[in-house]
């Protein structure tokens, strides 16, 4: 039986990550909030508006795949370090944009360099956490994006109101680049990390934490093309894939359109939509903490992996479906409440990552994750831009079934495709 540790180091590292992801979210959505007035200032429909959204995510698809690749190579403390400074610089320059062509290129190059971001945060917590806690671990990071959002949107909006759009792009650029300094001095991997315990490394090895030994790192695989067939030659992870497209398309919604939707199609006062906008975000973190805590509870207790795992997935993309419900009433209570329900049915499903840990082949992990996360990316291209169409005629009403209807296909996938939760091993490995 395992010692218990004397040192919760693991937890030092879940902390950098939810303030990395913080950051990371701050520099990808924040342009929804300069969206109304950005578009009065350069000119910008909203057609073009749903170009300019999906523009970061045009990179940050396209690019999973290689850069779930890369962080499988490349140490996370170098590798996060040297994209969170270029996808910072590229939001500061932001900030000084005239023309449309421009902030398209900025928008997908800030796509470009935090590609690897959430396989680098999937590896990292598949490396210093056990099975049992991974859940949880997964569900805290990933409220750093609910969170984070949610007390930034009040403060962003009146950094904005104060410095303008332009200064709302350089003060998020210059808070990146100072966190990149702090995570390159700070993080390193369990087996490099000087203050951890023996016990620690012990509880987290035997418990399933995939700690790489000496061994492993001295031979590093070559890139073989047939690793990229493999990750997409199984029915349970384009399961995974689908529902992944479908989760990202509600939240896609609340980081580009959201705010739009408040002001110009709600008729709501710029100041008071950055105060209301909080309260889904709100709503959002309480679902993915709850979601991660009841899982790996569940788990403890015995349930199989398919109740532990699968249930808050479920219940939550049908919750997502709630979205529809503010096309029936004109109380801005009850518009909030219904996008509070369905934004809180997103963070419940958000766990869905600690799917790719127990799932994906060991050796491709990282890879794994990157057509995970390319797949969801695709609902940041697609989404945002349909988005537009839907709207030009100054109704939103078809853009709220439409995210209602792709959140549904979400529940089909999770409940009947993924089938069931258990490590694919490759016969001819």
């Amino acid at each position: 039986m395992t010692k218990k540790p004397t040192t919760r180091k693991r937890f030092n590292i879940l902390a950098m990550i939810f303030i990395t992801v913080v950051i990371n979210y701050l520099d990808r959505s924040n342009i929804s909030i300069a969206a109304s007035a950005l578009q009065d200032d350069l000119g910008i429909d909203s057609i073009k508006m749903g170009y300019v959204f999906s523009a970061f995510a045009w990179t940050y698809a396209l690019l999973q795949i290689p850069g779930g690749a890369i962080a499988d190579r490349v140490k996370s403390r170098v590798l996060y370090t040297f994209i969170m400074v270029f996808w910072s610089i590229a939001t500061l320059i932001q900030g000084m944009v005239n023309s449309f062509t421009a902030l398209i290129g900025l928008r997908a190059s800030i796509g470009f360099f935090e590609a690897p971001s959430y396989p680098i945060n999937n590896l990292v917590v598949t490396r210093w956490f056990p099975e049992n806690e991974r859940a949880t671990a997964i569900g805290i990071y990933t409220s750093g994006q609910f969170l984070g959002m949610a007390f930034l949107l009040p403060v962003l909006t009146l950094i904005q109101d104060a410095f303008g759009w332009r200064g709302l792009f350089i003060i998020s650029g210059i808070i990146g680049l100072v966190w990149a300094a702090i995570w390159y001095f700070f993080y390193r991997d369990p087996k490099d990390h000087k203050s951890i315990s023996q016990s620690e490394l012990d509880y987290i090895q035997e418990g399933g934490g995939l700690i790489e030994t000496k061994k492993q790192t001295e031979v590093k695989e070559k890139f073989n093309w047939e690793d990229i067939k493999e990750v997409f030659s199984y029915r349970k992870l384009w399961g995974l894939y689908i529902g992944q497209f479908c989760l990202g398309a509600t939240l896609i919604f609340f980081l580009t359109w959201f705010p739009t939707y408040l002001v110009k199609y709600r008729g709501l006062d710029f100041l008071k939509s950055g105060f209301l906008a909080s309260i889904p975000y709100l709503a959002a973190f309480v679902g993915v903490l709850l979601s991660g805590f009841v899982s790996d509870y569940l788990t403890k207790k015995g349930y199989s992996v398919e109740i532990s795992r699968k249930l808050p997935i479920i219940i939550g993309m049908l919750l997502s479906i709630g979205v529809i419900g503010a096309n029936y009433t004109d109380d801005t209570f009850f518009i909030i409440l219904f996008l509070s329900i369905s934004f809180f049915g997103n963070g419940l499903a958000s766990i869905a990552w600690v799917f790719i840990s127990l799932i994906a082949p060991t050796r491709l992990i990282g890879l794994t994750g990157g057509a995970f996360n390319f797949i969801g990316g695709l609902a940041g291209i697609v989404i945002p831009i349909t988005i537009g169409y839907l709207v030009k005629d100054g109704d939103f009403s078809p853009a709220l079934f439409f995210i209602g209807g792709i959140a549904l296909l979400g529940f089909v996938s999770y409940t009947f495709i993924v089938g069931k939760v258990e490590r694919i091993v490759p016969k001819n490995k």
